[in-house]
């Protein structure tokens, strides 16, 4: 293997990508891995007409992710993003571990396990990005986006498969080990990142310059490691200074409101417009529809995964040959269609087969797999001016998983005091104001520089 002029061995890209892909699948199985379990665990406690019960359970982890990802993100930058990545590895085998093993009818005990869980879930989601962004080379970054979500959703593909094949246990066991089974991949990524360095951006920002000089001569060649440390250099220092001037009523000053509005408007949209009701629910989705009991209709979530996985890669095809918005708003569309026809198919034909409302949710994912899911981050990623960006993507991604936890605690209480077509026909009207917002609200950031859309956003908070 090759060595570094001090003697260390080099890292190869392709290792360092593969364990920041690995963090990307670990945080979707934990995501998709209660939509084939749920249904078992629904049987086994007896939790049929229980939907606040089921709601918790299942957006447990979203809750967890609220404050995980928040907590995380601080405490990186004290403790590093490589120490806070193994931290979450082990949050991820304890959690997945105790979840496995709860006491019979512990609802309360696994529903702690659950928001214990999703910490973990929460601070990959915030860390694992941040680190394979700060390692690779500035030609790779910005594809990560579009990585990574593809990751994510093979995540969840996975988790889906793993359902599947567990689906003739005793329903006592196959619940408990498709949720205990997340500790694998969380072992494997915690070994793995054990041989990876730490950020050499964290390193320069504690002034451990020589630390990061070894960590970058590790991953670059050898021409390009001193003008590295420069420009992490003067990052950080900009950085330092916008922290001593930036507060957090500066986010809501005229020259930043209109596009931390953009931003946050289009993380909370991405989640309230429904579409982790279908990831996490489908199986009890196409039962109510069918009457075909869940446990037996879990073909139905790798349906969906596959969808997701080859829309994730639709979209690195072609995300740099579309605006942002037109694909956004496009996207939009379809969804909200794709929820709205089916209420009105029924008012007008009540005999259609029940299936059309799962074809129509297969359609909204096909769409939302190539528009809004990934879109959103680049949008998130571009529009926040350098100032402001820390800051103002938390709150993004806070509201982000608030809309992600309140998706998932309501739609089971919901579909139990009104028809699945009308609750879908609530969030295809979600769907039409979020077209809406992204029309008069978002400013178009593909081929524009921050400095030109901070100027456009300045100017129209101004009245310009």
């Amino acid at each position: 293997m090759a060595q570094t002029v001090d003697g260390r061995k080099k890292i190869s890209e392709k290792f360092i990508y593969f364990f920041g892909a690995f963090g990307g699948i670990l945080f979707g199985y934990d995501i998709g891995v209660m939509t084939g379990a749920l249904p078992f665990l629904q049987h086994d406690w007896n939790l049929e007409g229980h939907p606040t019960t089921i709601g918790w359970i299942t957006s447990g982890v979203m809750f967890g992710a609220i404050f995980g990802g928040a907590t995380a993100g601080m405490l990186s930058d004290r403790l590093g993003r490589r120490k806070m990545i193994l931290a979450s590895a082990v949050i991820f085998v304890v959690g997945s571990i105790a979840c496995g093993i709860v006491p019979n009818n512990g609802t309360g005990w696994l529903i702690a396990m659950r928001i214990f869980l999703g910490i973990a879930v929460g601070a990959a989601s915030a860390l694992v990005p941040a680190y394979m962004s700060e390692m690779a080379p500035a030609r790779l970054r910005g594809n990560l986006s579009g990585l990574n979500q593809t990751m994510i959703v093979s995540g969840m593909l996975i988790s889906y498969i793993v359902d599947y094949l567990l689906k003739d246990l005793p329903h006592q066991y196959a619940w408990r080990l498709m949720l205990a089974a997340a500790a694998i991949p969380a072992l494997i990524l915690f070994l793995g990142v054990l041989r990876l360095p730490e950020s050499p951006r964290f390193l320069i920002h504690h002034g451990n310059v020589e630390e990061a000089r070894h960590v970058l001569s590790m991953i670059r060649p050898a021409d390009q490691v001193e003008a590295e440390i420069n420009e992490i250099t003067t990052t950080a220092s900009e950085e330092a200074e916008n922290h001593r001037k930036v507060s957090w009523g500066t986010l809501f000053s005229p020259r930043y409101r209109y596009l931390v509005i953009a931003g946050i408007g289009v993380a909370a949209f991405q989640q309230f417009q429904g579409a982790n009701a279908i990831f996490y629910y489908i199986p009890l989705i196409v039962e109510k529809a069918t009457g075909q009991a869940a446990g037996e209709a879990l073909m139905w979530p790798i349906i969906q995964g596959v969808i997701l996985v080859l829309g994730s890669l639709l979209f690195i095809a072609i995300a740099e040959k579309f605006n942002r918005k037109t694909l956004i708003m496009m996207g939009g569309t379809v969804m909200a269609l794709s929820f709205i026809l089916p209420a009105v198919i029924n008012m007008v034909m009540p005999n259609a087969h029940p299936l059309m409302i799962v074809v129509f949710l297969s359609l909204y994912v096909a769409f939302y797999s190539f528009t809004w899911a990934p879109l959103t981050w680049v949008i998130v990623g571009e529009i926040f001016p350098l100032a402001i960006r820390g800051r103002a993507s938390g709150i993004a991604s806070s509201f982000n998983w608030i809309g992600s936890f309140l998706v998932g605690l309501v739609f089971p209480i919901m579909t139990a005091k009104m028809s699945q077509e009308l609750v879908f026909f609530i969030f295809g009207v979600i769907c039409v104001l979020g077209v809406l917002f992204v029309k008069f609200m978002v400013p178009e950031t593909r081929g524009h520089s921050l400095e030109d859309i901070e100027e456009a956003a300045v100017r129209r908070s101004l009245g310009k």
